[in-house]
């Protein structure tokens, strides 16, 4: 046999589109040419491919070696398909003996880079190939190395395997193969951080509580060492863990990123807390082969932002788009992909640039200056804006009252089970339609919400905002309807345009 045809996967995105790899042998000065629109790393794959055959016990055909990376017009980068050219050169050449079946070859994809010595060593963007391939119903060759994020797939076949002649020995005898089990989907890390560390600040717990209950951004201004960081640090304890769809979206995109994760953790909601200084493409994502940045790797989780007007103006503004579809979209001049983002916004910042604006160290326009570098339309999609004022001191003992985050965590829940068992979603996620079914108000209601929003010059958006919020306040009280006390409390929790309007009056 002459030819042969063997199926790995590339990597665009968080999409795993299929690459056919036709391996032909004619007669000729011997050469090894690839086509196909390969890289400058897919190119160099013809030495590692010719060391490792011969490295393995092989030997490499002295012929005109042509391979064929199809689709062509799809760019390939990378050394994953080290493996699968290797298989198909093997096979081509006659010195993989095969079952009867002759198609064998089609039941399989071949994912791993090869040393020179034949050793399969592990690739980024593993997860959704192998995701992609369990709905091709084909088995899936990868490196050892890859196993932690590939036991994530509940019904893929997996084989794992150290060496090329490791695959070779499998594919001449299939019935010794041995496929890769799944992983406990029971294990969860105890976290150390509860709620009860924080004493005092009754309005900005129960602000986190219903963050967490409807998924709202939530925005802490204060001077520092009031425990804005520490309220943002332990929305975590308040989250249910993933389920396993989740788990396997966040996973996906650590692998895109070629960050994996431990299986323990994989079920824990992402938090993610990049530093002030954080470029636009870290943040968002980016590269001439676009990788996920911090908003997706937050995806199903939380993004914390402290210092938030820090942050370059660029950066902080690229997050509404995100926050409003859920998904970023990032586009080059050889690739246009899309990122899922669907994150939940905590932010913490000073009210001045000093720390306080009653410290006199700064005038109110120089304080307006510092807080306008948070625009108007990044505001309206941020529902929660707190204020967190200091707290008397007060000794430990004080500790023991406050509520922990397994008692907070209960009313979360039981909030969310009634949104996801009326709705399908969370009140996050409710739609302009969806808002006109679950969101009605009486007459008086409406009437009473409308002059309020006139009065402090609210849009639409924070209109459908607050009355997402309003929402959740309902569902934590296990009211059936939103009633005016949850539509005043969800109108109180605008403490940063408060504040900017009072400067601005001045």
């Amino acid at each position: 046999m002459s030819y042969a045809e063997i199926f790995s996967r590339a990597s665009v995105g968080v999409d795993a589109p299929l690459v056919s790899i036709e391996v032909h042998l004619a007669n000729g000065i011997p050469s090894f040419s690839l086509v196909g629109l390969p890289e400058t790393t897919v190119r160099e794959s013809r030495e590692r491919v010719r060391s490792a055959i011969i490295q393995s016990g092989f030997e490499f055909p002295a012929k005109r070696i042509i391979i064929n990376l199809a689709p062509a017009d799809l760019p390939k980068s990378g050394g994953r398909f080290d493996l699968a050219i290797a298989i198909g050169v093997l096979a081509a050449s006659g010195q993989i003996i095969l079952p009867n079946d002759e198609d064998i070859l089609s039941h399989y994809e071949f994912l791993g880079e090869l040393s020179l010595a034949g050793d399969i060593r592990p690739i980024s963007a593993c997860l959704p190939a192998i995701v992609a391939s369990e709905h091709a119903n084909r088995i899936v060759f990868i490196a050892q190395q890859n196993q932690k994020e590939a036991s994530l797939c509940k019904s893929a076949k997996v084989i794992c395997s150290q060496h090329l002649n490791d695959v070779v020995a499998m594919l001449s005898h299939p019935e010794n193969s041995v496929f890769l089990k799944p992983s406990d989907s029971g294990k969860r890390v105890k976290s150390t951080l509860d709620m009860s560390d924080i004493i005092g600040q009754s309005q900005a717990k129960r602000a986190l509580v219903i963050a967490a209950a409807g998924n709202h951004n939530v925005l802490f201004v204060g001077p520092p060492g009031t425990g804005k960081s520490m309220l943002a640090q332990r929305i975590g304890t308040l989250l249910p863990p993933l389920n396993d769809e989740q788990a396997l979206q966040s996973a996906t995109i650590h692998s895109v990123k070629g960050s994996y994760l431990e299986q323990v953790d994989w079920f824990q909601r992402p938090f993610r807390s990049p530093h002030h200084s954080a470029s636009l493409n870290a943040l968002v994502g980016g590269g001439s082969h676009p990788k996920p940045g911090e908003i997706s790797l937050a995806h199903n989780g939380v993004l914390f932002l402290d210092e938030f007007p820090e942050f370059g103006r660029k950066v902080i503004d690229a997050l509404r788009e995100p926050l409003e579809t859920g998904d970023i979209q990032i586009s080059r001049a050889n690739a246009k992909v899309v990122f899922p983002a669907r994150f939940q916004l905590v932010a913490a910042m000073n009210p001045s640039p000093t720390g306080d604006v009653n410290d006199g160290r700064s005038a109110p326009d120089q304080v307006l200056r510092y807080l306008n570098r948070i625009s108007g339309p990044l505001l309206d999609r941020i529902e929660l804006q707190v204020e967190v004022n200091r707290q008397q001191l007060q000794v430990n003992d004080a500790r023991s009252s406050e509520p922990t985050s397994k008692e907070l965590r209960s009313q979360v829940v039981s909030a969310r089970t009634i949104q996801l068992s009326r709705q399908g979603c969370l009140n996050s996620q409710l739609s302009v339609g969806d808002l006109e079914n679950h969101c009605v108000l009486t007459n008086t209601n409406n009437t009473f919400f409308l002059k309020a929003l006139d009065s402090i010059g609210g849009s639409h958006r924070a209109m459908h905002r607050i009355l997402k919020v309003a929402r959740t306040i309902a569902d934590l009280e296990g009211a059936p309807s939103i009633e005016r006390a949850h539509l005043a409390e969800a109108m109180g929790y605008r403490a940063l345009e408060t504040l900017i309007n009072q400067l601005s009056s001045c």
